[in-house]
């Protein structure tokens, strides 16, 4: 149940773009327990001086085709699950001529009450459960 963005330069490539989409999902299955079919995904494109990355920052060497992963799922895991996401996605990454310095991933928690897949209803933490 991840929620990915996925903020990305204006000037790649649709079949890089389609690739890309495709790694983030490929690392969230392989590493930190995500259900093939659960794939939710926002993907924007910033023209030129609207996806603001400092190039050097922690002394990453970042490029103009420095992008950011922002990932939303529920709480719960671990520490090493989540360095071995950050690990697969920058290989995966680089295995279609991305980067790996170039691909920023921020990770956001929440709980099963705070989402609603549709109908206002929260599928996870049905209110009868919680009553």
């Amino acid at each position: 149940m991840p929620l990915v963005r996925i903020d990305i330069p204006q000037h790649l490539p649709e079949h890089r773009i389609a690739a890309l989409a495709d790694a983030v999902h490929g690392a969230l299955v392989e590493t930190v327990d995500v259900p093939p079919t659960d794939r939710f995904q926002i993907i924007t494109e910033h023209p030129p001086r609207r996806l603001v990355m400092d190039r050097t920052y922690f002394d990453v060497d970042r490029s103009a085709d420095a992008l950011v992963v922002h990932i939303t799922f529920r709480r719960g895991r671990s520490e090493e699950k989540k360095r071995a996401l950050y690990a697969s996605l920058a290989a995966r990454a680089e295995a279609i001529g991305i980067r790996p310095e170039d691909v920023m991933v921020v990770l956001q928690e929440n709980t099963p009450v705070d989402w609603s897949f549709g109908a206002g209803i929260a599928q996870m933490a049905p209110a009868e459960l919680v009553a």
